[in-house]
């Protein structure tokens, strides 16, 4: 079982990266809190990795932080949560954020997650409120740098990412365009992205 890799990063997306090992080329599936702490194309990359077979496929999860990986592993031992609705859960929202959820017994926060209902969210907090202290303990790792300015491709980039999530194209161009109301004077991709999902999870 491949437990993490190290390799040349040679393509990235919110929802994916693609590592060269040695010559081989790993297609890794990635939450947006990883992809917004990868490095430049054609530089080293070390991600954590969760190997799932599925339907006799293997599937690899990558994740730059223990804790993370972490979470995923506990949000995959939940009955009705797969992976990839795991990698959801941590792309909408933070490590930090989804415990605080669990804690507060926030059911509206997590099921503000596509794919995630009320349901599903109770039994979130209730599998894994004696689960989490381990994950508590470890540093997250620093936001990336903000840009001097909101581009078109900026834009593009975050409707991509919370289209991927599941979120429909209409409720993606709203959301996007009231976190722009808000006239931040600089703005980065994983900002524009988690005011989004914040306009996203108002409705």
């Amino acid at each position: 079982m491949i437990a993490g890799l190290k390799g040349r990063l040679i393509r990235k997306s919110p929802s994916q990266a693609i590592l060269d090992v040695n010559g081989v080329a790993y297609d890794i599936h990635i939450s947006l809190s990883t992809y917004f702490q990868l490095p430049k194309l054609q530089e080293f990359a070390t991600l954590q990795i969760s190997t799932q077979l599925r339907n006799e496929s293997i599937q690899l999860f990558g994740f730059l932080t223990l804790q993370e990986k972490e979470t995923f592993t506990l949000l995959t031992g939940i009955t009705g949560i797969g992976p990839k609705l795991a990698l959801s859960i941590l792309s909408t929202l933070s490590v930090n954020d989804l415990l605080s959820s669990i804690q507060s017994n926030d059911i509206d926060r997590l099921s503000s997650v596509p794919g995630i209902g009320r349901k599903s969210a109770s039994r979130i907090t209730l599998e894994m409120k004696d689960k989490i202290n381990r994950l508590q303990s470890v540093d997250m790792p620093p936001g990336e740098p903000p840009n001097k300015f909101l581009s078109n491709e900026l834009e593009e980039d975050a409707a991509s990412a919370l289209l991927n999530l599941g979120y429909r194209s209409t409720e993606v161009k709203k959301a996007i365009q009231r976190s722009l109301q808000n006239n931040q004077e600089e703005w980065s991709l994983e900002n524009l992205i988690r005011e989004s999902l914040k306009e996203l999870a108002k409705g």
